[in-house]
Parts: C-alpha cells; structure tokens; sequence
C-alpha cells in the first residue's frame, strides 16, 4: 500500500488523513499466470492498483491479440472508454506473470471524490495524464518507424522484454512477429 500512496501523493498534493480514508475502499486482488481480470463483453467497475506483476491490455483482431498497453509495477488503471460509459468491454486484460492488484469501486471512487476534493483533483489529473499518454502513443505509432518504436520500447521498458513473449512485444509495436524478428537480426548486427 506504501506504493499505492505514493502514487496517489505524485499526482497532486493529498493529506496522509484523506489518504487513508481513500485506501480503505482498496481490496486486494491476487492473479495467476494466465489469469483474466476482465474479458470482453464484461463490465469494468473498478479502477486497478498493480503492486506486482505484468498484465496485458488487448482486443482481438481477426483471431490474433491487439495489445494495446502492457501494465506493469507501479501503474494504475483501467478499461477507461468502457468504465467511464458504463458499457460491455471489447477488450482483454490478462496477467502475463502472477501478479498482486488493488481494486477500487467505480462507486466508492465516485463517493470519495464527492466528500474530498483532493481526491477529485487526483482524479482528473490523472485522467489528463492518461490522456497525454494516449496522445504521445498514437504519435509515436503515425511518426516512428517499427524499428524506432522498438528502441524506445526497450529503452523505456527493457526488463518486460525479459517477461513478455516476443509476439505480444510485436502487437504492441504494431509489426508481425516476424517483422520484429528481423528488426532485431538487424540490430544485433
């Protein structure tokens, strides 16, 4: 939970008293390798805390995953489009190791936000940063070629290539599985 706090305390500036009393709505979720947190056509009503672990956020494309996000350590998350409409997911989210979450309800965000204004500037900063991550991404993905898209993928994130199979690094990339293989031949030359 310590990181959990400092996470909250990184967006904007949050009392230790109204940090605690958000914590307390946290429960805590374990999952296995393999293991689905949400699949699609199921409602998302919770916003998610990952202590530990490795998840992967996609849709199905065609039979084949679309990896949309990887979240890792550290990150806090969501379905957003859906938990914000209220509708049936179209996308996945798996562990790719076992992994340690916190889980908040959609209600209890809602009523803590209503009794703590702190809570609710977190909120929207948050929002706004998750936003600003979208934009830099589709950016990326229109102005990079693949072969830049994976330096910057290894630069800023090397230990999951140690955790995530190539072919998922590669959807999330936007290449063929053999399309990164020969990015990497050539790299490594």
């Amino acid at each position: 939970m310590q990181t959990l706090k400092r996470k909250l305390a990184s967006f904007a500036p949050i009392s230790e008293e109204v940090i605690s009393f958000f914590l307390q709505f946290y429960k805590e979720v374990k999952l296995r390798k393999g293991d689905f947190l949400l699949k699609e056509g199921q409602y998302i009503r919770h916003f998610f805390f990952l202590n530990e672990g490795c998840l992967s956020y996609y849709t199905l494309k065609e039979g084949h995953e679309q990896v949309l996000e990887f979240f890792t350590n550290g990150d806090l998350f969501t379905d957003l489009p859906n938990y914000v409409e209220e509708k049936p997911s179209n996308c996945y989210i798996k562990a790719l190791e076992n992994s340690k979450l916190y889980a908040i309800s959609k209600k209890d965000i809602e009523e803590c936000f209503r009794k703590h204004h702190e809570l609710e500037r977190f909120g929207r900063l948050f929002v706004q940063d998750e936003f600003l991550k979208l934009a830099k991404r589709v950016g990326r993905v229109t102005n990079l070629s693949a072969e830049e898209r994976y330096l910057r993928f290894i630069d800023k994130r090397p230990k999951l290539t140690q955790v995530i199979p190539q072919y998922l690094i590669a959807s999330y990339l936007g290449v063929t599985p053999v399309g990164l293989s020969k990015i990497r031949r050539r790299l490594s030359r």
